[in-house]
């Protein structure tokens, strides 16, 4: 395994987990000491700020949202702590704007949910300055109108006639389409 081989040449092997779904966060953390990582796991912004503040880690997982808040605060955090931490970022709302704060903030990639164990692993250990591979099945453009109408909505603090304002969309029309679930 050339990911167990990368993880060999790290004598720190310490991993931060943030993450509020706690099946996934279960799994996950399972899954990552299986391939050598010692692993915390937190499921609140302020608990993982808490773990950060005893002992930074030199890798993190974080989600972007979570219950009490940005996980992009706790990769700030991390990286004001320990600069060559490696943080990767997950989210289920992946979106091109938070996508890059997360990357100015210091994190190393960026990955949708659901992710398994061997890509966050190979995007942990990833040093190479070379680009992944694109997506073998990208968002389709309805997804890609979904996913910004979210942004919107939420950078609105869930505001409907503000959102539907900004988009210059009816109202209405955006109740429908915020009702419905997330395209393909």
């Amino acid at each position: 395994m050339a990911a167990t081989a990368a993880l060999a040449e790290h004598a720190d092997r310490s991993l931060l987990i943030v993450e509020d779904d706690k099946p996934f966060l279960e799994r996950l953390a399972r899954a990552m000491e299986a391939r050598g990582f010692s692993v915390t796991s937190s499921d609140t912004v302020a608990d993982g700020l808490e773990q950060i503040g005893k002992s930074a880690p030199a890798f993190a997982v974080v989600d972007l949202r979570l219950g009490d808040g940005n996980g992009l605060d706790v990769v700030s955090a991390l990286k004001r702590k320990r600069p060559e931490a490696r943080v990767i970022v997950l989210t289920g709302y992946g979106n091109i704007a938070t996508a890059v704060t997360a990357v100015k903030l210091g994190a190393v990639d960026y990955l949708a949910k659901p992710a398994d164990a061997d890509d966050v692993v190979a995007a942990l250990l990833n040093t190479s300055m070379e680009k992944s591979e694109p997506p073998q099945n990208p968002m389709s453009a309805d997804r890609v109108r979904w996913e910004h109408i979210q942004r919107i909505y939420e950078m609105c603090n869930r505001n409907v006639s503000e959102t539907a304002r900004r988009l210059n969309m009816h109202r209405r029309t955006l109740q429908r389409i915020l009702a419905k679930r997330a395209p393909k």
